[in-house]
C-alpha cells in the first residue's frame, strides 16, 4: 500500500519559515520524481516545486528564491524549506510522487497558514 504523509504545516507569521516533510512508503522512493503542490480553497492546485530522482529541481515563479525542495532517499522523504513566507502562501500543501510511467500518488496534505 502506497502512502505519502505530509507533516510540518502550521501557523507562522509573515516573514517566517516552515519546513514541510513528506514521508513515502510502499514505493521505490528513489525512482520517483517528487513534487509539492498547494491549493487554496476555490482555486486550482498549483505546482510549486519538483525534484527528480537525480536531484534536479524546478520551482514555480511564485516561490522561486524563497522555497527549497530536497530529498533524502535513504529516509524516503522529501522536504520543502519555506522561507520569507507571505500571507499569500497560505494553502494546503500536498506531496506527489510520480513514476517514469506516469503513475502518481498523492498525500492528504498539510495546512500552512501565514498571518500578516
Amino acid at each position: 500500500q502506497v502512502q505519502l504523509v505530509e507533516s510540518g504545516g502550521g501557523l507562522v507569521q509573515a516573514g517566517g519559515s516552515l519546513r514541510l516533510s513528506c514521508a513515502g512508503s510502499g514505493i521505490v522512493f528513489n525512482l520517483y520524481t517528487m513534487r509539492w503542490h498547494r491549493q487554496v480553497p476555490g482555486k486550482q492546485r498549483e505546482l510549486i516545486a519538483t525534484i527528480t530522482p537525480g536531484g534536479n529541481t524546478n520551482y514555480g515563479d511564485s516561490v522561486k528564491g524563497r522555497f527549497t525542495i530536497s530529498r533524502d532517499n535513504a529516509k524516503n522523504t522529501v522536504s520543502l524549506q519555506m522561507n520569507s513566507l507571505k500571507p499569500e502562501d497560505t494553502a494546503v500543501y500536498y506531496c506527489e510522487a510520480v513514476s517514469v510511467y506516469g503513475v502518481n500518488y498523492w498525500g492528504k496534505g498539510t495546512l500552512v497558514t501565514v498571518s500578516s
